[in-house]
């Protein structure tokens, strides 16, 4: 079989560990034997078949680095998806979980490059820079990386933990802005990531940074347009979007 078929093949993916991630977010541990790997920031179709035969399918992106022992996926519960809400209240450990992928390459991230980048996330748009993130580290990259975040409230920040770890610990500069609540000695960002935020916190045009930006479309086109009236040039920002996520 090819590269190419193998990759559109459907199989099976045991769930090693369910995380929690927030009150509406968890992560899927799978062990998937005959995975053959993935780059940071490509996705895998997730499909369920009911006892009538009835099927489901969606797509999420990759949440661990090719370098990681299993495959992760990260899973919004979303209020009449049938296919998080089974993930997420029925799918549990030792349950098998088809899948097929990985999936995509034009949003993915090269940790041998040296081109500045920003990550610009908007609710679980930063699942696939969790991904990124995490190949950095494992590659000993030197690449400069800034994450911009942005979430409803200091609960609804996914990987919360493990973000801060990193901006406490490696050379990633780390961003996070609130929406709607935050906690009372909150010093971040108050609001949406608008036009100055990214020109103060962002890269500067200048130095020609790769943008990449996921999350919900409306959160999506406005940043992107934020960019371009910034002067980043087009041909250098990577988007990703999918259905409102906060």
């Amino acid at each position: 079989m090819t590269e190419a078929g193998a990759r559109l093949r459907w199989q099976l993916g045991r769930v090693v560990e369910v995380v929690d991630e927030t009150a509406q977010v968890r992560s899927l541990v799978l062990d998937v034997p005959a995975w053959a790997g993935h780059r940071p920031g490509q996705h895998v179709d997730v499909r369920l078949t009911a006892e009538d035969g009835y099927q489901a399918q969606r797509s999420y992106s990759i949440a661990s680095a090719p370098e990681d022992g299993y495959l992760v996926l990260t899973v919004q519960r979303l209020p009449d998806g049938e296919v998080s809400t089974y993930l997420h209240d029925e799918l549990g450990v030792d349950d098998r979980l088809e899948l097929r992928g990985p999936i995509g390459g034009y949003f993915v991230w090269d940790a041998a490059g040296e081109t500045p980048t920003q990550l610009i996330a908007g609710g679980s748009g930063v699942v696939p820079f969790r991904a990124m993130l995490r190949h950095r580290s494992a590659t000993g990259s030197a690449t400069p990386v800034r994450l911009l975040y942005s979430a409803r409230s200091f609960e609804d920040l996914i990987y919360r933990d493990e973000l801060m770890r990193l901006a406490a610990y490696e050379e990633i500069d780390i961003k996070l802005a609130l929406t709607r609540a935050w906690p009372e000695r909150w010093h971040g960002h108050r609001g949406r990531i608008d036009r100055p935020l990214l020109q103060t916190a962002g890269w500067s045009p200048e130095r020609s940074p790769a943008s990449f930006v996921c999350g919900p479309s409306g959160f999506v086109e406005a940043v992107a347009d934020h960019l371009v009236a910034l002067g980043h040039p087009a041909p250098l920002i990577r988007t990703e979007r999918f259905g409102p996520t906060g």
